[in-house]
């Protein structure tokens, strides 16, 4: 009887060790060569970690500056990571190879991308192109009410028709609605200050796209370190997160 009892919680142990290393792993890229949202990345590194060991399922590690993506942006540190996260990432961050770190993506990976995500890589239409948009313009911060186009889509099937939240509200330089689907979206120009505020528009916030074999999701929020903090802002993250590595979709 000893022996078995033994062997059942030896193979509960087991189990328990198999579940933690079939967890998918991203690396969260924090670091700039611009402007630096330092205060959200701050609060969002450990919000990452927290989303993932609880509803995400996911793990994380930290890429912070130019040394850790000299190392952990190549072909051989990626090996051990299903996705990568940029959180509010700027500029040319010297990735030793982008077009290997692209094709990286292609092969079937997760590219998670958060507000200045988008102002990244300006010089290299390549990354524009993968991750579906290109940081222009914003305003002064201010109050919006986004329309859910995907009701059924992980990231935003929380929010029911329409989310309102305060945040910096990023314009792009042009509306790629054709080569992604649109998971939120404003009808007119943010009222941020602006001579265009206000005026009819199609302005997108959040979206996703196929990237080869990989999934790509970004949203532009995540500019205010109180945004990051709102657990309908961290469901938003999870979701787009866990579709992004395949581990839901939208129903």
């Amino acid at each position: 009887m000893n022996t078995l009892i033994a062997i059942a919680a030896l193979g509960a142990i087991l189990s328990t060790i198999d579940a933690a290393s079939q967890k998918k792993r991203i690396l969260v890229v924090t670091h700039t060569t611009g402007f630096r949202h330092a205060d959200s990345i701050k609060v969002g590194e450990p919000i990452v970690k927290q989303i993932g060991a609880g509803d995400g399922d996911f793990e994380v590690e930290y890429c912070r500056d130019g040394e850790d993506v000299k190392t952990m942006l190549t072909p051989e540190g990626l090996k051990r990571f299903d996705g990568v996260f940029f959180l509010n990432t700027t500029g040319d961050l010297g990735i030793p190879d982008l077009n290997a770190f692209l094709a990286w993506i292609k092969s079937g990976k997760a590219f998670i991308g958060v507000h200045s995500a988008t102002d990244t890589y300006h010089n290299r239409k390549e990354f524009i192109e993968m991750i579906g948009g290109e940081f222009k313009t914003h305003g002064k911060q201010c109050t919006v009410e986004m329309k859910v186009e995907q009701p059924n889509h992980p990231a935003v099937r929380h929010l029911g028709q329409s989310w309102t939240l305060f945040d910096e509200i990023y314009i792009m330089t042009e509306n790629n609605r054709k080569n992604v689907t649109v998971l939120l979206s404003l009808d007119n120009y943010p009222d941020d200050g602006s001579p265009q505020a206000n005026q009819p528009g199609d302005h997108l916030l959040a979206w996703t796209r196929a990237y080869g074999s990989g999934r790509v999701f970004y949203t532009a929020l995540g500019h205010r370190p109180d945004v990051w903090e709102k657990p309908e802002y961290q469901r938003h993250l999870i979701g787009g997160i866990r579709w992004a590595l395949g581990l839901d979709e939208a129903r």
